[in-house]
């Protein structure tokens, strides 16, 4: 993915990415052997930074000027040379006590996150709502109506509450009815999509036209965009010309969940998306710091952070991170400590 470098060309682009972050100035040569003590000369220097612009990591506006980082410089800083970077402890605690000082409620605790992640980034930040990893079967009802119609209740893990009309070839008793229900929910018990595909085998007619319904909720469920998105900090980024066209990947909830669907990180992890990766144009000039909160296997939602490309990395990763265990530990007390929410 990256071409090589010399220990000296890393020490080089590194300073340059953190210098250009911290002042917003391209850098040259005699900025870097001045501020940073290196033991080479100005010269040499300005044959490396001629090198990494040469291979794509640095690129100069103008032909008098220094450098700037390109995609692929933040990309290789980020992934190679970031290191380990914690907020400081009087931060941490600032935070935990915020958090601790909430109610264990679901919609304050997501807005608190959003607020945090806005202020300690100065970008903009977004979270989503836990939810189920995959939509579970929960339980089966098929109600006789009137004549040919049947009323089907299908009842998922974490809440949701499916019901939908079946027009039946002709009147079936709600003995049956009943019967056929009881069939489903053995077969299906504690059932994801996947999974219930492989246990349906043999099945009569009405049997089939149950199954087929029920696969098709459970798929649909497991496909639905995002519905609870808790935004904050837009003003920080509104009023930049760079990160302006990233408003609307806040604002549109399917454009969201789709980069959202292709930046999936493993639980605990954070994922940084510099200038869209090449697949979003609203993002070209901003990068994403995500990463998923929750439960392994069972509930999850993602905490994040939109600015420009020239952001502290260090910071904004260590308060994703941050943020996203202290909310794991909520999903945790909120679903898993009261089984009642989370069979509701």
């Amino acid at each position: 993915m990256f071409e090589n470098l010399t220990e000296r060309q890393e020490k080089i682009l590194g300073l340059v990415v953190r210098n250009y972050i911290e002042t917003g100035q391209p850098v040259g040569s005699k900025t870097l052997v001045e501020q940073y003590d290196l033991d080479v000369s100005s010269a040499t220097v300005r044959n490396e930074l001629a090198t990494l612009d040469d291979m794509g990591y640095l690129v100069q506006l103008h032909t008098s000027a220094g450098r700037i980082p390109t995609e692929v410089g933040y990309r290789y800083f980020v992934q190679k040379l970031l290191g380990e970077f914690r907020l400081p402890l009087h931060e941490e605690q600032m935070i935990r006590h915020q958090f601790h000082q909430a109610r264990l409620d679901l919609d304050q605790w997501m807005r608190l996150a959003a607020a945090i992640l806005a202020r300690t980034s100065l970008g903009a930040s977004f979270v989503t709502a836990p939810r189920p990893r995959s939509n579970r079967f929960k339980h089966l009802q098929l109600i006789s109506t009137q004549g040919r119609l049947v009323l089907m209740i299908l009842v998922l893990y974490g809440g949701e509450v499916k019901q939908q009309m079946l027009t039946l070839a002709e009147p079936i008793s709600q003995a049956r009815l009943s019967a056929v229900a009881d069939r489903m929910n053995a077969l299906l018990a504690d059932a994801n999509y996947e999974e219930a595909v492989a246990r349906l085998g043999h099945l009569d007619d009405l049997e089939s036209d149950v199954a087929k319904l029920t696969l098709d909720i459970l798929r649909r469920s497991d496909s639905r965009t995002i519905t609870d998105i808790y935004r904050d900090g837009l003003m920080n980024i509104v009023d930049d010309a760079g990160t302006r066209q990233a408003v609307r990947v806040l604002e549109e909830r399917t454009l969201l969940a789709n980069v959202l669907a292709e930046t999936q990180t493993t639980q605990g992890g954070v994922q940084v998306v510099i200038g869209g990766d090449g697949r979003w144009e609203e993002l070209k000039d901003c990068s994403i710091i995500l990463s998923r909160y929750g439960v392994a296997d069972q509930f999850s939602g993602t905490v994040a952070v939109i600015g420009p490309t020239r952001m502290s990395y260090g910071r904004n990763v260590a308060a994703v991170q941050y943020v996203a265990n202290l909310m794991s530990g909520f999903v945790y007390d909120y679903y898993l400590e009261d089984p009642e929410r989370k069979e509701s």
